[in-house]
């Protein structure tokens, strides 16, 4: 018995963002979830305090949008179960009011969603709903422009807030009224190198005066910013090399740490509206720990005390909010996919909110391991399907970002491959999150040398520890992980072949193509240009595909915006020029990473045979792959 690419496809993915929502009869939770099934929409779910669940997003609609194109918070809840949300057909930010809603009339009353901007090239997100007034406040890109935005929930012209930095994030309005926060970056910097966050008066007309940068820097990244008062807010910053939770006055000067420890209670922001803390009456409920477990916790300001409301979850993701005495959180364990939980703050009790999804019998889930090979962190999934005895097979799953990790849950997509026969080593490299910035500074100007070598650490140490056969491992990875292992193959000798979806192939044509938040991330990655061209030169797999230690499946979607179709098109040519052998599928309709079920399918399928045709097994239950070049 083994798990089917449906089972896969049909619990991908998890909930991205959460909110709790008091209201007289209790906390209502609001959710968005992936819909494979549905074209790979984001539908926005609420539970009501009675625990029934409904849909709040018609069918046809889709919670999404291109900010930075990896996209940010797309909705909020409004009262009487409305909505405000961006919609990822045309980028634009609608009102729909809900079954509960009183009072006045409004656009979206007895009807659909309407909209609340105009048609254009303008995108929105990162929304946020400032209290005491009836509006939302957004992040509005206009190519390569951003600023800070009002838009009256009624309808109505859009007000310009802030005109800062090239890239902001996460506006707050202070309790009081009186000031507006934001955090900020420029070009060359990514949000994870060094941000600033600002302050700044609120002038009669809503606009914003002149700002005072409180904390941050050109080497210092604020990720998350949340008022405490009218004089002070809270900041998770990396000040100390770990990301921890300070307190910072609105004029500046010195911050105070709340949770001074070799811990992160923050993490790479690729997604604006990301949150690791939580304002409640308890204290503030925190996601933090690393890589390797995020424990969810409530944290007394004035002791510095934290307290484990999260129980057995080995993982609780970017997200959370409260109200109600209550917090709301993804949460996963290695055997239980995320899902959104609800947490009584005084008592601690927990309860799954999300509807189950199915899952296999627990006989074929693999039992994780972290371990540390050579100061490299991987987590281990042993495979728990029939096979011949002795070294199994291993794939050396990379993670992409390059700045992100892979945390212990369950993912079916490794235990797809687990139940039948096959190892999984997921590394996270050095420039991982999760490690502290020492850890993520390994990589600075060493991309495709300390990825790739502590990919092949990882290997061998599988090999010397007697768990993976020395001839039959293979490397995958998606995006920067994608590039990992293609740099891999082609820079050593210890993989029998590589599964690339939509990766980076050569990095000086990347730069120029890409798209404006990532067009100057391979400064800090590789190096300025043209200052450093001999490094991209010399790293450039595509420069270097006569040398692939084996074959390579590449797998792309036609409509990525990220990394462009020719990346995987041009490596293979060359593949194809030096007699090396490879294969190429490419996907309509599909972005930056697979959301439609057939996509999930196909791909999952055509990876299988793939491993079949490089380590020599059968894989009668897919369709066959045909690899093309010399054998």
């Amino acid at each position: 018995m083994s798990i089917r690419p449906i089972d896969v496809a049909r619990t991908d993915g998890g909930p991205l963002w959460v909110e709790a929502v008091a209201t007289p009869a209790g906390v209502e939770v609001w959710w968005d979830e992936p819909r494979p099934h549905e074209g790979g929409r984001r539908c926005v779910v609420r539970r009501r305090p009675d625990g029934s669940r409904v849909d709040a997003l018609p069918a046809g609609w889709n919670a999404r949008n291109r900010v930075i194109e990896y996209g940010g918070r797309s909705w909020r809840p409004l009262p009487g179960g409305g909505l405000v949300f961006t919609n990822w057909a045309d980028q634009r930010l609608y009102r729909l009011d809900g079954p509960d809603a009183t009072g006045d009339a409004s656009p979206g009353e007895g009807g659909g969603p309407v909209a609340l901007t105009p048609e254009g090239p303008a995108r929105y997100a990162d929304l946020y709903l400032p209290p005491g007034r009836d509006e939302v406040w957004a992040v509005r890109e206009t190519g390569t422009e951003r600023d800070l935005v009002a838009l009256p929930l009624s309808g109505g012209p859009v007000r310009v807030i802030v005109r800062a930095q090239h890239f902001l994030m996460c506006p707050r309005l202070s309790p009081g009224g009186g000031h507006v926060s934001w955090i900020g970056w420029d070009h060359p910097n990514m949000p994870w190198d060094g941000t600033e966050l600002c302050v700044a008066p609120l002038g009669p007309g809503g606009a914003a005066g002149p700002h005072a940068v409180v904390a941050g820097g050109p080497a210092e990244s604020v990720v998350q910013a949340e008022w405490r008062d009218e004089d002070t807010l809270y900041a998770v910053t990396d000040a100390t090399g770990w990301w921890n939770i300070h307190v910072v006055g609105r004029e500046g000067g010195p911050s105070r740490n709340l949770t001074p420890r070799e811990e992160e209670f923050g993490d790479a922001p690729w997604k604006p509206g990301m949150s690791w803390f939580a304002v409640a009456e308890a204290g503030l409920v925190v996601v933090h720990g690393t890589a390797d477990r995020w424990s969810l916790s409530v944290l007394d300001p004035e002791t510095g005390e934290l307290r484990d409301v999260g129980g057995e979850a080995a993982y609780w993701g970017p997200t959370v909010s409260a109200a109600g005495g209550m917090a709301v959180g993804v949460a996963a364990t290695p055997y239980t996919p995320r899902e959104v939980t609800l947490v009584d703050l005084a008592g601690g009790a927990r309860e799954v909110v999300s509807a189950p999804k199915p899952l296999p019998a627990r006989e074929l889930l693999p039992d994780p391991e972290a371990v540390t090979i050579e100061g490299v962190h991987a987590h281990l999934y042993p495979p728990s399907g029939e096979r011949d005895g002795g070294p199994a097979p291993y794939v050396i799953f990379v993670h992409g970002g390059p700045t992100g990790n892979r945390p212990v849950v369950l993912d079916l997509e490794i235990a797809y491959f687990t139940s039948r026969g096959l190892g999984v080593a997921e590394v996270n490299y050095g420039g991982s999150t999760g490690y502290g910035r020492a850890y993520r500074e390994r990589l600075r100007h060493q991309w495709g040398v300390v990825d790739v070598e502590d990919c092949a650490k990882v290997a061998r140490g599988l090999v010397t520890m007697g768990r993976a056969d020395a001839a039959r491992i293979a490397i995958r990875g998606g995006s920067a992980g994608g590039w990992t292992t293609v740099a891999a193959l082609v820079h050593s000798d210890v993989f029998a072949g590589g599964v690339a979806h939509y990766a980076i192939t050569d990095p000086e044509s990347w730069a120029a193509e890409t798209h404006d938040f990532e067009s100057r991330y391979l400064d800090g990655l590789i190096g300025p240009l043209p200052e450093t061209r001999d490094r991209y030169t010399e790293r450039s797999p595509l420069l270097r595909a006569a040398h692939a230690s084996g074959p390579c499946l590449m797998l792309h979607g036609l409509e990525d915006a990220i990394v462009d179709v020719g990346q995987a098109e041009r490596f293979v040519a060359e593949l194809d020029r030096h007699g090396r052998r490879w294969a190429l599928l490419t996907y309509p309709g599909e972005q930056h990473g697979w959301r439609r079920e057939e996509t999930i399918v196909s791909v999952l399928e055509a990876e299988l045979a793939f491993y079949g045709l490089i380590f020599g097994f059968e894989t009668p239950e897919v369709p066959p792959l045909k690899l093309e070049g010399r054998p």
